[in-house]
C-alpha cells in the first residue's frame, strides 16, 4: 500500500465510528470471526481498544492484521484502523 493510499483510507475512516471493541477478553476466536466478516463487508474498519484490554492497540493490530490478512492503516491511541480489499464486490476505489 503507498503513502497516498494509506492517506487516502485514513481520511476516510476519520469520518467513520468504530464497530468493534477489543475488551477485558482480548483476542479471541469470536472477535476474529467477527473482524473477518466486518473487513468482508466494509473493507475499511475501526476498531476500539477499552481500557480494560489485556492487550495494547500496537499489539492488537498487528495480531488481527495476521490473523485476517489484512493491512494496518493507523493506530492512535487506542483506535485501530484496518483495510482488506473485497476482490469480488470492492466498495473502496483508489484514484490514479
Amino acid at each position: 500500500m503507498t503513502s497516498k493510499q494509506r492517506a487516502f483510507l485514513r481520511s476516510i475512516a476519520s469520518k467513520t465510528d468504530a464497530i468493534i471493541q477489543i475488551g477485558k477478553d482480548g483476542i479471541g476466536e469470536n472477535l476474529i470471526i467477527q473482524v473477518d466478516g466486518a473487513l468482508n463487508n466494509r473493507e475499511l474498519i475501526k476498531i476500539t481498544t477499552l481500557e480494560t484490554s489485556p492487550i495494547s492497540a500496537k499489539d492488537a493490530s498487528i495480531e488481527l492484521a495476521n490473523a485476517t490478512k489484512s493491512e494496518v492503516v493507523q493506530v492512535i491511541g487506542r483506535k485501530i484502523v484496518l483495510f482488506r480489499r473485497n476482490p469480488k464486490q470492492p466498495k473502496i476505489i483508489f484514484k490514479k
